[in-house]
């Protein structure tokens, strides 16, 4: 139990952490050029480590359609996730992205019907959405740019697309292999980028912040935590696990204040506040399930 609250507790900080971690490697090289080097850098470290485990990299159709889909959570999602580093703070970044869980219920109701929300769940949607948007009034006056929110629902959208597509296809392949060929995919794919941001190119070594933070992205954000969390998955329920949707946001507020100098006004406290109520409300009944499943 020690073993997996570790783990647990090393999964939320370094989620909470990361978006901090993409606003620093940005600010002096271009988001693109992180990305991809970010890409190459934790393919190589995967292809290590799945020699080190000995699992197989499939190459058939079925295992490279996963891998492509997996990469859209890479390459597509955070693709936007970079860009929205330039428009808004890390803070928000968190907290708008803590919303993925809630639009995939949204669109597995309404489109994929694979299940129904109760009331209880569309109220928390909306007592969320109330509270995110009682966030960015108060920060009109801030960096808070109507583009970041674009980029981050496009991000949102990928990311959730990603989780489906990969579900569907349903490919036997192991975690550690499918992280891996998704991050090779997302590799090769961000070479597309290459011609239209070549002018860009890095000329300088960036400072220690950005060598941090780009670095904590590459090793922590992209091999690491897909350990934890694909180790947890095996031994925790999914509620559980999905309370890091609460946990994450707060977390990454506060790093952002503390680490980066960003401003949360008290109003803006009261909106985190209500957002966070707005997703425990939305996951109250699986949680709830969940424990009086154990009693």
């Amino acid at each position: 139990m020690i073993v997996a609250a570790s783990i647990y507790a090393l999964l939320v900080l370094i989620w909470a952490a990361t978006p901090l971690a993409i606003v620093w490697s940005v600010a002096e090289v271009h988001p693109m050029w992180v990305l991809i080097i970010r890409y190459f850098g934790a393919s190589i470290i995967a292809l290590f480590l799945l020699m080190l485990m000995r699992n197989p990299l499939s190459f058939d159709a079925v295992s490279f359609k996963s891998y492509v889909a997996g990469s859209l959570n890479l390459i597509g999602a955070q693709l936007f996730i970079y860009l929205a580093a330039n428009y808004l703070t890390s803070g928000l970044m968190a907290l708008i992205f803590g919303f993925s869980p809630l639009i995939a219920g949204l669109i597995g109701h309404v489109i994929l019907k694979t299940h129904k929300l109760v009331a209880l769940q569309w109220l928390g949607m909306a007592i969320a959405v109330g509270g995110l948007s009682f966030v960015f009034a108060d920060s009109a006056d801030s960096k808070v740019n109507p583009i970041g929110i674009v980029l981050m629902v496009i991000s949102m959208i990928s990311y959730i697309s990603s989780i489906f597509w990969v579900k569907q296809i349903n490919a036997p392949l192991k975690p550690m292999s499918q992280a891996t060929g998704s991050l090779m995919v997302s590799a090769i794919g961000s070479l597309l980028l290459i011609p239209f941001i070549w002018q860009h190119f890095p000329t300088a070594m960036p400072s220690a912040q950005a060598m941090i933070g780009f670095i904590f992205t590459m090793i922590l954000s992209s091999i690491v935590a897909m350990l934890c969390y694909f180790w947890l998955i095996k031994r925790l329920a999914a509620s559980t696990v999905s309370l890091s949707n609460v946990m994450t946001p707060v977390i990454a507020l506060i790093l952002g204040a503390t680490l980066n100098h960003e401003h949360i006004s008290p109003n803006a406290v009261i909106g985190i506040a209500v957002v966070m109520l707005g997703i425990v409300m939305y996951f109250w009944k699986e949680w709830r399930q969940q424990y009086f499943s154990r009693v």
